[in-house]
């Protein structure tokens, strides 16, 4: 048995075309319109937003007279006011390492405004389990005990049946077969790599919902991680967002609308 740990990398952020944003505000009638958001993503949502309502600058819009000025103001006014649509246009990309069917099960309930791509254990053959083990089981030695034989059993079971089926040496589409029959004795606690993508709104949504106190604890660790990059990533989006220590050592991350 393997034990591991749950891990969260960021693989890609937006990313802005300034060719193509200084042609659109040119025709738009504001080709000084600046913006002072610290990220792409900020500044993508920003102009999202301004082109709603042409409030690149008093005037192009007879309706407005006044617009409101600097980046963080405009975004907190955004997430106040939940003009959410705008938000979507930004998406982040993360690579989750290491965590279990259990958590990718929970989070492929939410699929608007996301992507998804998962090992899959149909083509990528099993020869050990590697596992997370949950606090309940990983701080109770009988627990542990009994938690770990299983999953040693499992991996025994997953080289015998190989054996028996003689994989080896098969062609590449019979391996895949042989492979997908295998699997289905694998545990949920399984360890797998998902490539998840999400935007702004997703990505408040989840990180709100799943770092909550009744979320798994899995997730809830994960999520955290999640909030602790988009935080430095893009701070007028997800600024707002504070930490609330919880005794199994994670967070819950929530909104603090008085800061918006």
């Amino acid at each position: 048995m393997k034990q591991v740990e749950p891990k969260v990398f960021l693989l890609a952020r937006p990313a802005i075309d300034a060719e193509g944003l200084a042609a659109y505000l040119q025709a738009v009638g504001a080709p000084g319109w600046m913006t002072d958001a610290p990220s792409a993503a900020e500044q993508l949502i920003e102009v999202a937003g301004r082109a709603c309502y042409r409030s690149f600058e008093p005037g192009l819009n007879p309706n407005v007279t006044k617009v409101r000025e600097g980046s963080q103001a405009y975004l907190q006014n955004i997430l106040q006011v939940k003009h959410g649509s705008v938000l979507e246009h930004a998406n982040w990309t993360f690579a989750f390492f290491h965590v279990s069917r259990v958590l990718t099960h929970e989070l492929v309930r939410h699929r608007a405004g996301t992507a998804i791509s998962q090992e899959s254990l149909r083509f990528v053959r099993l020869t050990e389990i590697p596992i997370w083990l949950p606090p309940e089981i990983r701080d109770n030695p009988e627990a542990r005990a009994i938690f770990e034989e299983a999953v040693v059993n499992g991996e025994e079971v997953q080289q015998r049946l190989a054996e028996v089926l003689k994989i080896e040496g098969r062609p590449f589409h019979e391996k895949k077969v042989l492979t997908s029959a295998i699997r289905r004795i694998a545990p949920d606690g399984v360890a797998t790599t998902l490539i998840w993508t999400a935007n702004a709104r997703t990505l408040r949504w989840v990180i709100e919902t799943r770092t909550a106190p009744g979320a798994e604890v899995e997730i809830r660790s994960v999520f955290g991680k999640v909030a602790e990059i988009m935080t430095r990533e893009a701070p007028n989006l997800f600024g707002d967002f504070t930490p609330i220590p919880l005794p199994d050592g994670t967070c819950q991350w929530q909104p603090d609308h008085s800061k918006v």
